[in-house]
């Protein structure tokens, strides 16, 4: 298993090792101990799936207190995390990786990160575990087109829920961001 952190070093990219044969592949896709010795010692309470059209957007969200551990079981996603620790150094800024299918890459986003992927092959399957249970009234949700933040989204028209199309601009939500402390 390789681990790297991405522009944002606390985000980090999980390559895991994948066997393949004949007869198709097998990999591990989570063993705590592995994890920890790589920095990522969360405590993974709930696991999710979704699946999703093409051109689908979710996000950006964001829970105190939980990290996510994302993958693509099925197709291809832009995944994208943002910093959105009030004092952090790097408040605002994202970061873009493509999980896939084809790849078997994760991204481990902590705690005071938004979250969001847009959807970039026909279906895709998204899986990833949380570090907490969900709570709707905890949940943060940012604009996924804020020009502060500037993701190059790879759609100019994303299919989004209602919830994600009236999300507030970061700057909006600052006073429902977390603290950040090194």
């Amino acid at each position: 298993m390789k681990v790297t952190p991405t522009e944002l070093p606390e985000v980090l990219r999980v390559e895991p090792q994948v066997f393949r044969d004949e007869r198709g592949f097998f990999l591990e896709t989570y063993r705590a101990e592995r994890y920890r010795e790589h920095g990522i010692a969360t405590a993974f309470v709930q696991d999710n799936h979704s699946r999703s059209g093409r051109g689908t957007l979710r996000g950006l969200h964001a829970q105190t207190g939980m990290a996510k551990l994302v993958r693509a079981v099925r197709g291809s996603v832009l995944d994208v995390a943002v910093d959105i620790r009030v004092g952090s150094p790097r408040f605002g800024r994202h970061v873009a990786v493509t999980l896939s299918e084809d790849n078997f890459q994760q991204l481990f986003i902590p705690a005071g990160f938004a979250h969001g992927f847009v959807v970039t092959s026909e279906i895709a399957e998204i899986e990833y575990k949380c570090s907490a249970v969900y709570a709707p009234d905890d949940e943060i949700g940012i604009a996924w087109n804020d020009p502060e933040i500037g993701i190059a989204w790879p759609v100019k028209t994303p299919i989004l829920s209602e919830r994600d199309g009236d999300a507030l601009p970061l700057a909006a939500m600052r006073e429902h961001c977390p603290v950040y402390s090194p």
